[in-house]
């Protein structure tokens, strides 16, 4: 099993790092788009885009830390094209305004990847007044995707291409409140779990990349959108969760509590 490291039937295991997984792919002339990009899994995957020459739009809350992962980005690879843009999605104004900016820039987007999350905090609302692991995980990818379809619809059309849609969800999503998504009580503090909210953010990302599957075959356009679990990882999520952390802070995102991730 690829958890204990064995080689599944991709070729890839637990030990295969982004860039085992990108040896030989030229990207050239791409533009992906990473929520996120600052830390973490963000980060890692902005930095092996850029090796292989995809054009890298980082989209970070605080453009102070995304500015220092850019730079380490081109100490590494001096040719690299990435720029730093910001986006709060913890806000909707923030995701449209984000939207609107990167639309009037005139970049294509072949590939958009929905990382940034929030995980278990304690019960907190959004700038929107909405439980803030449902806001971020989901309302705020769902707007910005939205928002930045016909966007990516043109350049597949120009460029001749696929486009790709990837949300980082978690295995976390089969552990919600009974039912699924309570739709009905998002913002009770009353009932709030913080591992089901989270759980119930990463289901409504797995649902969200069904239905946009199922409109992109029935528009018959070429893009395709798939959720993930990123499998057992290694970041800063645990750091409000200090009895959890160290030996640890491997868990297979969506389990253990944690915080932010973007």
């Amino acid at each position: 099993m690829w958890i204990f490291g064995r080689k599944g039937e991709s070729g890839f295991g637990a030990s295969s790092t982004a860039e085992d997984v990108t040896k030989g792919i030229d990207g050239t002339g791409l533009t992906a788009l990473v929520t996120g990009a600052s830390s973490g899994i963000g980060s890692e995957t902005a930095r092996v885009l850029a090796l292989h020459g995809v054009h890298v739009v980082m989209a970070v809350r605080n453009i102070e830390t995304g500015g220092k992962v850019k730079e380490t980005i081109l100490t590494e690879t001096p040719d690299a094209k990435v720029d730093v843009m910001e986006l709060d999605l913890n806000s909707l104004a923030s995701v449209r305004k984000f939207a609107a900016e990167y639309r009037s820039s005139g970049l294509p987007l072949n590939i958009l990847i929905n990382n940034a999350g929030v995980m278990a905090p304690p019960f907190t609302l959004s700038k929107d007044k909405i439980e803030l692991q449902f806001a971020t995980n989901h309302l705020g990818h769902f707007l910005l995707t939205n928002l930045l379809l016909d966007t990516m619809k043109n350049t597949s059309r120009e460029s001749k291409k696929e486009g790709r849609i990837v949300i980082v969800s978690s295995e976390g999503h089969r552990i919600t409140y009974k039912g699924g998504i309570n739709f009905d009580k998002i913002n009770d503090e009353s009932s709030y779990s913080s591992i089901y909210a989270y759980g119930q953010s990463k289901l409504a990302n797995v649902l969200h990349a069904n239905e946009l599957t199922r409109r992109f075959k029935e528009e018959k356009v070429e893009l395709t959108a798939n959720s993930l679990h990123p499998g057992a990882i290694a970041t800063n999520l645990l750091r409000h969760h200090s009895i959890l952390e160290g030996g640890g802070n491997y868990v297979l995102c969506g389990v253990a509590p944690t915080s932010e991730r973007g």
